[in-house]
């Protein structure tokens, strides 16, 4: 839903003014916080019990129309609705028409209808709620306030469809809003509202001052400083608000009801289509003359009975239920692989990914940080950067990140934090890399605390403390604390500057603009050492094609230092500034001979993503902040982490239960499969399709008599789409899956035409067979003829399935996977038997002579012997199979 969203955002922006009548938290946005509260029947305090159930019972649960799966009854319904079906509907209500009488061929074409169509519905009633059960394991949730059954108040998570009207909501850094919300106190809160306005800078929001007035009602509610809107995202700041709608009643709610279920098709899903158009544009060239030449020969009715009939032959009728059943499959199998799957057409982009760009803290290390030093502006031990630190960390409000965990794992320290009291806040964000604490001391001074990254705190610092000593901040001060942190960053240390002020008191909110003239006390150096399991990945990655590129917001010493202790080559790195002024050309040729990015925006991170892309590239990106998301929407396929911020998984394609790059490989592989076995049935059903009617062609030319009746064309389509059922189960050969695999819808009708006449060629000998040996040769010897032909092309065409399904020699070389040995194996027995069964006597065939079957194995032989030695040109000249 966010991508699709993010899609129409400007038409959402246009739609803005007219839109202000319905929006409800428009219309509060400038009420008093005690009126609005008062109105909303909720206090401070947050709501209870009692009245959160009867407002889930009223509004309904917090969320906006998305795709979700049908009825059931309107999903069987669907699953007639498919080129095949209306065919054989077409060719039921003809055969009606000329012979009332005889009911076995409808009923024939009724059984097959009613296969074709509870299969599909089956297959894609179980692969959406699949989707839907996995879906589930990701969970969003949304700080609120809320009374326990004794009447006091809490701060808990609370699931994001849980919230109701009045419920009071905690936003800081890296949040999803969780509905439509009226601020009721905000500091330094930025939001990004790119997801309804498509404007990619953040906004200031703030709650209504004493002064506001209701003068900007009539504006455009994404225009509204106090009220933010569900789907946007906190970029920095914090805040507390109240919620004000919920689910369809919020601004994204009202523009998803129009745009749900409206996606961008991909490169998959318009391969897919293409080839149900080529065959089917080949039907209707093919089945005209099929129809002329008998309609000459035999009359109309007689005539368009058979060319109907070819023209199933060429539907690619159980498409849509291999298609759905391969991605459902593999989505089951990558849940088990701790892979969740939000989408299930990502599936073919993640096998078909080649580069992988990934954040550094967590995936190539243990994502355990531990604070391994304190120092002083001379590199020597010091307490003092430690309890400032531990001050700075202990009263912030916002995210806290895994340095300030480490800080905090220092308990010891909790006395020094209780004899202060925090007066003031200014948030971190992603431009001043740094946050800030003010202190109340009890002594009438305030104590402003500063931690931030290295160049970002010397830039605002005036003075140094050496020895006790408070210095001015030198060039060559700067210079040796430089030196000191490059050491650090060098041994893989993350290195974090502390800094403080004291003043007196002001009378104002203390803001970024308070953050100049400090005073430097030391650092902070933290340890991320590498995943064990990292190295390995990375070279399991590189064994299947995909080449891993680190994107980081880190230093590029450490980073460095890391990416070489895992294997990754570290030649080549940059750092954001290096990318910003480039063209992109320059850009372009940066990337392709790079490995490391460091010190990265996130808009930068999106950059790399995008020249990957223009390369030709199928990009991968696993990222878990929220300044990953906009690389994670850009991405072919975005992957983040069940831990990661909102954001982040709202615009990721891929949910890795583990944060692991071995699992990520694992899921890698499961998507190539699952693309592996939807080509082969693609390239299975062109190529046999195309050889049997261009035989029934050549057949219909010269023979005096059609070459199959109607039904047994029917009969023999129904049992050979039976046989390729199993191929969502069967395996990819190892050499298939070592590079990853991209649609290429040209392949298939060069494909179709290599192929296709391999089996022509057998089925003319057959033809020659029959006509020459047996006696086939008159309109009283036709059931010889076609039962004849019916066992052979059914043979060949089930055979095709082990010929196509690998490069190799089948059987000998590359064997199927059980599901499909049996069932093509039953298929066949039951197919050489139907000519010995009163179903084949009530469909026109005859017993066919035990010498035939002698001849029919010299004839599968040589068939399979041409078919490979086909595969072998075509592979040399093509240099692909699958």
């Amino acid at each position: 839903m966010i991508k699709t969203i993010h899609n129409v955002a400007g038409m959402a922006a246009g739609k803005g003014a007219q839109a202000a009548p319905q929006v409800a938290a428009a219309r509060e946005a400038w009420r008093r916080n005690e009126e609005l509260l008062e109105a909303l029947d909720t206090s401070p305090g947050g709501l209870d019990e009692e009245r959160i159930a009867g407002r889930l019972d009223r509004d309904g649960v917090n969320e906006v129309s998305h795709e979700k799966p049908p009825h059931w009854s309107l999903q069987l319904l669907h699953a007639f609705k498919n080129p095949f079906i209306i065919v054989l509907l077409v060719l039921a209500g003809v055969q009606l028409a000329t012979d009332p009488d005889d009911l076995a061929g409808p009923t024939i074409i009724a059984v097959m209808v009613f296969i074709s169509a509870v299969l599909s519905f089956t297959q894609e009633f179980r692969s959406s709620r699949a989707a839907e059960k996995l879906k589930a394991m990701v969970r969003n949730t949304a700080t609120a306030t809320r009374r326990a059954s004794d009447g006091h108040s809490e701060r808990i998570e609370v699931p994001v469809a849980e919230l109701v009207a009045g419920d009071i909501v905690h936003l800081g850094a890296g949040d999803m809003v969780p509905a439509d919300l009226r601020l009721l106190h905000a500091k330094d809160l930025f939001i990004s509202q790119a997801i309804l306005t498509g404007e990619s800078l953040p906004v200031e929001k703030a709650a209504p001052g004493a002064r506001d007035t209701a003068a900007g009602a009539q504006a455009n509610p994404l225009d509204l400083s106090s009220v933010c809107y569900m789907g946007t995202n906190v970029v920095s700041g914090s805040a507390t608000a109240v919620v004000v709608a919920t689910g369809a009643r919020t601004y994204l709610g009202s523009l998803a009801r129009s745009l749900a279920g409206e996606r961008v098709q991909t490169s998959f899903d318009r391969g897919v289509k293409s080839v149900s158009w080529l065959l089917i544009r080949f039907m209707l060239v093919m089945v005209p003359v099929v129809l002329g030449i008998q309609w000459y020969k035999q009359g109309f009715w007689e005539a368009l009975l058979f060319a109907l009939s070819v023209a199933v032959g060429l539907t690619p009728e159980m498409l849509p239920l291999i298609v759905t059943a391969n991605l459902g499959k593999g989505a089951i199998a990558m849940s088990r692989r701790k892979v969740v799957v939000k989408r299930l057409n990502a599936i073919q982009n993640f096998g078909a990914m080649d580069v992988l760009c990934t954040d550094k803290t967590g995936t190539l290390t243990l994502d355990r940080i531990v604070l391994e030093r304190h120092l002083d502006l001379d590199g020597e031990e010091s307490d003092e950067a430690l309890e400032y630190g531990y001050l700075n960390s202990h009263f912030q409000t916002g995210l806290k990140n895994l340095m300030d965990k480490a800080v905090l794992a220092h308990r010891d320290l909790e006395p020094l934090a209780a004899r202060y009291r925090v007066v003031d806040e200014i948030p971190f964000d992603f431009q001043r890399r740094r946050m800030s604490v003010v202190l109340g001391d009890g002594e009438g001074e305030h104590l402003l605390v500063c931690k931030g990254a290295v160049e970002e705190m010397l830039s605002i610092c005036a003075f140094a403390r050496q020895d006790g000593v408070e210095m001015p901040m030198t060039e060559g001060r700067r210079a040796a604390i430089r030196a000191i942190t490059r050491r650090l960053n060098e041994d893989g240390l993350r290195v974090l500057v502390v800094a403080i002020k004291r003043q007196p008191p002001v009378d104002h909110a203390y803001g970024i603009a308070d953050e100049a003239g400090l005073v430097a006390v030391g650092c902070l150096a933290f340890l991320d050492p590498p995943k064990d399991s990292a190295g390995v990945a990375i070279a399991a990655l590189h064994h299947h094609g995909v080449a891993v590129k680190v994107v980081t917001g880190d230093n590029e010493a450490v980073t460095r230092k890391i990416c070489r202790e895992v294997g990754l080559d570290v030649e080549h790195s940059a750092q954001g500034r290096d990318i910003e002024p480039l063209d992109d050309a320059a850009l372009d040729a940066l990337v392709a001979r790079t490995t490391v990015f460091a010190k990265m925006s996130p808009l930068q991170k999106a950059r790399v993503v995008k020249s990957l892309q223009r390369q030709g590239h199928t990009v991968g990106f696993l990222g878990d902040g929220i300044n990953d998301a906009p690389a994670l929407r850009e991405a072919d396929v975005g992957i983040s982490v069940d831990t990661a911020t909102d954001i982040a998984k709202e615009s990721a394609d891929i949910i890795l239960l583990e944060k692991n790059l071995m699992v990520l490989e694992e899921g890698v592989l499961e998507g190539r499969v699952t693309f592996g076995n939807i080509v082969k049935y693609i390239k299975m059903t062109a190529s046999s399709n195309f050889g049997n009617v261009l035989s029934m062609l050549i057949a219909s030319l010269f023979l005096p008599f059609v070459p199959l009746l109607p039904l047994q064309i029917l009969v023999l389509n129904l049992l050979y789409d039976i046989s390729q059922l199993s191929i969502p189960f069967d395996r990819m050969d190892e050499d298939y899956l070592r590079k990853p695999r991209k649609w290429d819808a040209s392949d298939i009708g060069r494909f179709m035409l290599w192929i296709g006449p391999s089996s022509s060629v057998f089925d003319i000998t057959t033809f020659a067979l029959l006509w020459f040996v047996f006696g086939a040769n008159a309109p009283e010897h036709q059931a010889l003829f076609q039962s004849g032909w019916f066992i052979e092309s059914l043979l060949t065409q089930t055979l095709v399935v082990h010929m196509i399904r690998t490069r190799k020699i089948p059987f000998l070389q590359s064997a199927a996977a059980a599901p499909v040995l049996g069932l093509t194996t039953a298929i066949i027995v039951i197919g050489g038997l139907i000519p010995f069964t009163a179903i084949g006597t009530k469909l026109g065939m005859v017993e066919m002579p035990a010498a035939f079957f002698g001849w029919l194995a010299l004839t599968v032989l040589a068939y399979c012997a041409l078919t490979q030695a086909v595969k072998v040109l075509y592979m040399r000249r093509y240099g692909r199979w699958l």
